[in-house]
């Protein structure tokens, strides 16, 4: 076994050896070295995006979620407010509260019942004298933002300031959605056999969506994420410079209507990682289902119009649709080497009923299907990763662009301050 030093010096190797335009080395993928090293360098130090405004609605609602091996908790404070902590108790580092969501008065550790109100400072430590100094011991808080509903924290102390590019970006994006305000009509955790960097590869490009995601190709046009122009047939061309036209024609009109929907790429080059951009949707081109009709009859925020399109938005571990009708909200958390949660959200007007106003299996259908065959796919991807037989592969210049942008920027990230 490699001891700390020897594990340090084999990723730095390791993210020197990467070939540029290509596939990672496997050991980045597969290894507990790199897996512990992503855990600090990327999800320690980036803003990573841990769900959405409506997870904790009201004051007392308390969410907790793993970050690696940290934990924290993300909670609404009596004067309404969102925070983020550290979940642990300052007396002995017990965990306050466990994953999921709960409902509290006030934190309470239960090992010693050491009580914390909802801004994190000590309330209560019993049997530690009269002379304590209680406000030496709050929480210690986690850097937390709200931008548009999706809420994004940082582990550091120093957090990356260009946060505020995303939210320049972002709010007047989703703005109209009133994100903030909406409710999670249903949630799903996959564990995909795979690293966390191959989930995220995975979603970055749709050169694999016509083979292997038949309904989700309904809505979507695979050529939004490229394509090779000598390798089309007539058809093809002529739908792909169809698609070039509605595009012009939807500009347009989302120009007039205040609509921003211009492609945003801020990748390499910067620590917080982002992509977005308004997609057309494909079919009837009202929403992500299997008909491409709107599941939700109620519509998100001020969204009562045809058209609008899905506010596509990548980030370090997320990728998020937001449709008029509903939103569906990703994130993803390295557990091991070779295991990845990733965590679906379906969010829906705060006051659509479902039953009356939608259907949760239409609602859902799509991304649970192409959800389950992501999971097959990554877990394709990784086992060819332990393989003696693998070797770093070519991306394709038309489709696989945002790939090698990712490799890049992690590399990039894994050596910023390192002088590697």
């Amino acid at each position: 076994m490699l001891d700390d030093r020897s594990d340090v010096s084999t990723v730095t190797t390791l993210l020197a050896a990467r070939k540029s335009g290509h596939t990672l080395p496997a050991p980045l993928y597969t290894s507990q070295a790199a897996f512990e090293a992503d855990c600090a360098k990327i999800f320690g130090r980036h803003w990573i995006a841990v769900g959405v405004a409506c997870d904790v609605e009201e004051a007392g609602d308390v969410m907790a979620l793993d970050i690696g091996a940290a934990s924290i908790l993300i909670l609404r404070d009596d004067d309404n407010q969102l925070r983020a902590f550290h979940n642990v108790c300052s007396h002995r580092g017990a965990r306050l509260v466990p994953p999921g969501r709960s409902v509290v008065g006030k934190l309470v550790c239960p090992y010693h019942q050491w009580t914390y109100d909802l801004d994190g400072a000590l309330a209560l430590a019993p049997h530690m004298g009269v002379d304590f100094a209680r406000d030496l011991h709050h929480l210690k808080p986690v850097a937390l933002r709200d931008v548009g509903g999706i809420l994004y924290a940082c582990l550091s102390d120093t957090p990356p300031d260009d946060i505020a590019e995303l939210a320049a970006v972002m709010e007047p994006r989703l703005a109209p959605y009133d994100l903030r305000n909406a409710r999670i009509a249903f949630e799903q955790d996959v564990i995909e056999d795979g690293n966390w960097k191959l989930t995220m590869e995975n979603n970055r490009e749709c050169y694999h969506c016509a083979s292997n995601h038949p309904q989700l190709s309904l809505s979507f046009h695979a050529a939004d994420f490229g394509y090779d122009p000598d390798n089309l047939t007539d058809t093809e061309k002529a739908e792909a410079n169809g698609l070039l036209d509605a595009y012009a024609r939807h500009g347009a009109i989302w120009d007039a209507q205040g609509l921003p929907h211009a492609a945003v790429e801020h990748t390499v080059g910067w620590p917080t990682n982002f992509r977005t951009q308004r997609l057309i949707i494909a079919g009837l081109g009202e929403s992500q289902t299997p008909d491409t009709r709107a599941a939700v009859s109620v519509p998100l925020g001020d969204t009562d119009r045809p058209g609008m399109g899905d506010v596509h938005l990548w980030g370090i571990n997320s990728w998020n649709h937001v449709m008029s009708d509903h939103a569906v909200i990703f994130t993803a958390f390295p557990i091991a080497p070779n295991k990845t949660l990733v965590r679906t959200k379906w969010l829906v007007n705060r006051d659509a009923v479902e039953g009356e106003d939608y259907d949760l299996d239409n609602l859902t259908a799509v991304w649970k299907q192409t959800n389950a065959e992501d999971a097959h796919l990554v877990a394709l991807a990784h086992q060819g990763a332990l393989s003696p037989g693998y070797r770093p592969g070519p991306y394709s210049r038309f489709t696989e662009r945002a790939l090698d942008e990712f490799a890049t920027w992690y590399v990039d990230r894994m050596t910023a301050g390192t002088g590697a």
